[in-house]
């Protein structure tokens, strides 16, 4: 079974969400019915044995007054079935009358006292007398129908039983109603207010997985303001962010594919002309002599980049080559990549320590600088070019105890906001058309694998950038010769 149907076959013997939302509100809703249930039935019983002691109460001010306490047995028999009683007990003082009385009822089995609080044990007598009351006599005690006096009645409890039975249907009848009608309000509320928008984010999540790099299925939020609606805006917006890493994954891969073909011609191109640079050497004009060597320096490095494909194609970057290098001679290479004479149109100005070396890979420190110099000579020629009045870039370089701090700040309109938002990352920090946005990601990856940061510097004019390169932690005296022998 495939994720996309995941959710709708639901394995057999399982509810869904709809399914155990609707199992536990019938359950919730019988549970406040049976609560409710409970004390009524309680209840019924004791209003029936009050009506019963009054009614008992009203015959025994009829029997009490006939002459010498004497009534003819019709009228008792017809006051005892009013009453619903077999028997009437006047007890005043320690004085004990039988009022009137059907025929001599046998043991009764229980005892009833009115005059008691009602407690908790209510709840148990109702249930016994619905369960065990059918033909069983019970004696009825409260007060009497004057200060002082108290009635008896002994009573068949099978009427009882019966009205309880009868009582009983009627509120489960009801109850059961009330629970259907409420259960299915709570439901349908439920489930247009909650299970369908869960489902609606499940689905969409499941439909992203199966194809991220298609836009249509990022779910789109329905703005609502309570949880489910925050929970939809973050799955839109996390969505929205996957989809673009995706695609951005995919032109990487695209471009390291691309990369890796032109790689191999490119190499052998430069392979050529490194062995016709090689010849210039032995030409004895002293111009050709002194740019013989960046010339070929400058080779060297574009076949080692050839070699490691460049980043974020098909290869990553290889591990520094670190050694103490004179900062200086890198930043004069920098500037004669970039074709900055002087008194061009760009002003190139150096401000490194003297004697500084830091502890790097020359030619990865060399393409960082590279990188954010061609930044840059781009930012200028995004205002209409060059101006020699106005455009500079200045490369500074300073020790602080084991880092060395190296800042390259230019003259330019500096770095929109959407730029900052996505600095140093592939296709995202571009701030021309066109721009790939990867000279800025590539700084950062050769700073951070030499253990250093980058940023961005606020509050200065045109775009500064500064990195730092941590020494190696190794033995202070080995790092000292090292240094003086850089110097020498």
């Amino acid at each position: 079974m495939t994720d996309e149907h995941a959710i709708d076959d639901q394995p057999q013997g399982r509810l869904g969400l709809s399914g155990k939302l609707l199992a536990l509100t019938a359950l919730f809703v019988m549970v406040s019915e049976i609560l409710i249930f409970v004390p009524s039935v309680a209840n019924f019983r004791l209003n029936y044995i009050d009506d019963q002691l009054n009614r008992a109460r009203t015959a025994a001010l009829a029997l009490d007054a006939a002459p010498d306490g004497m009534v003819a047995e019709p009228l008792a028999r017809k006051l005892l079935r009013v009453v619903e009683a077999r028997a009437i007990v006047m007890k005043t003082g320690e004085a004990r009358r039988l009022l009137a009385v059907a025929d001599m009822p046998p043991e009764v089995a229980i005892t009833v006292d009115r005059r008691e609080s009602v407690g908790p044990s209510a709840v148990l007598e109702a249930f016994d007398a619905m369960l065990n009351g059918d033909r069983r006599l019970a004696r009825v005690i409260a007060d009497g129908p004057s200060e002082g006096d108290v009635i008896e009645i002994v009573v068949d409890e099978t009427a009882l039983r019966n009205a309880m039975l009868a009582f009983s249907s009627k509120v489960l009848l009801l109850a059961l109603v009330i629970s259907l009608v409420t259960g299915a309000l709570v439901y349908v509320t439920l489930d247009l207010m909650i299970v369908r928008p869960v489902r609606r984010l499940t689905e969409s999540m499941v439909d992203f997985a199966d194809a991220p790099e298609d836009a249509s299925r990022v779910v789109v939020a329905s703005g609502r303001a309570d949880e489910i609606g925050v929970a939809e805006a973050e799955l839109e917006r996390m969505q929205l962010e996957i989809h673009g890493q995706f695609q951005q994954k995919s032109r990487l891969a695209a471009l390291g594919l691309a990369v890796s073909k032109i790689n191999h011609d490119l190499r052998n191109m430069l392979a050529s002309a490194q062995l016709m640079s090689d010849r210039l050497q032995s030409v004895s004009d002293p111009t050709v002599q002194k740019l013989a060597p960046r010339l070929i320096a400058t080779l060297d490095r574009a076949i080692n980049f050839c070699q490691s494909t460049l980043s974020y194609g098909a290869a990553h970057e290889n591990p520094p080559s670190r050694r103490m290098t004179p900062l200086a001679d890198v930043v004069e290479d920098v500037r004669t990549a970039l074709g900055l004479a002087s008194g061009g149109p760009v002003g190139f100005v150096s401000a490194v320590e003297r004697g500084l070396t830091v502890d790097a890979d020359p030619d990865q420190i060399f393409r960082t600088l590279l990188n954010l110099g061609r930044n840059a000579m781009q930012a200028f020629e995004s205002r209409g070019g060059p101006d020699p009045t106005r455009d500079q870039i200045r490369v500074l370089g300073r020790r602080e105890g084991a880092v060395v701090v190296i800042e390259l700040s230019d003259t330019g309109p500096g770095l929109p906001p959407k730029a900052r938002e996505h600095l140093f990352e592939p296709f995202q920090g571009s701030t021309r058309t066109g721009g790939t946005g990867l000279g800025l990601a590539i700084a950062a990856e050769l700073v951070r694998a030499h253990g250093g940061s980058i940023s961005l510097v606020d509050g200065t004019m045109g775009a500064t950038f500064r990195f730092t390169i941590p020494d190696r932690p190794i033995d202070l005296q080995a790092r000292a010769r090292e240094r003086e022998r850089a110097r020498a």
